[in-house]
């Protein structure tokens, strides 16, 4: 198994590492060559219309959508907001990935002195603490599988091949959700 981090913007090393430290090997995803060689790709956090912007000047966005639609996509904070259907606050002319049947607001935890760090419990009863930087809320989940919740509001999601998160766990250490889009990966994969 291996799987990508795209690595246009935003902290793409730390999912790297958070990766190779659960066993998985791990490749940063910078050309449509290195798209093709994953099984999955995680989209990090960053800016989202930098990391938009990024995807089409490198004309990777064709690709990572075709790549979202069939294999699975695991998308933090910025990622989530690339990944999801709608969004409020994104630039007139962002262009997005979706496939994620949710409503996301940008930056509706606050601005860079809102952000924070808070515990997060999980579906299964796992509880972890992570990053919130800048980050969007998911304001309606739709057909999606509730992963974890902060404070009683939806902060990770899956539908089909899909995942998205609100944090940023791979800043503070946190592996659950990496754990959870693994097994997605492995039973893709048979």
């Amino acid at each position: 198994m291996r799987i990508g981090v795209l690595a246009l913007q935003g902290d793409s090393r730390e999912h790297l590492l958070l990766l190779k430290q659960l066993g998985v090997e791990g490749l940063a995803v910078k050309t449509e060559g290195d798209l093709a060689a994953v099984d999955a790709l995680i989209i990090p956090g960053g800016e989202s219309t930098t990391i938009s912007k990024l995807l089409v000047n490198f004309d990777l966005m064709p690709q990572v959508r075709t790549f979202a639609k069939s294999k699975p996509v695991l998308g933090t904070c910025a990622g989530l907001i690339l990944i999801s259907d709608e969004v409020i606050g994104a630039l007139p002319d962002q262009e997005l990935i979706t496939g994620l049947p949710v409503k996301t607001e940008r930056n509706a935890y606050g601005g860079q002195l809102n952000s924070f760090e808070g515990s997060v419990v999980f579906a299964d009863g796992t509880s972890e603490n992570v990053a919130f930087i800048r980050a969007p809320k998911i304001l309606e989940a739709g057909n999606c599988e509730v992963l974890a919740t902060h404070n009683q509001e939806p902060v990770a999601v899956k539908f089909r091949n899909l995942m998205g998160a609100s944090f940023h766990p791979e800043l503070t250490g946190a592996t659950h959700l990496h754990k959870l889009f693994i097994s997605l990966v492995e039973e893709h994969q048979s």
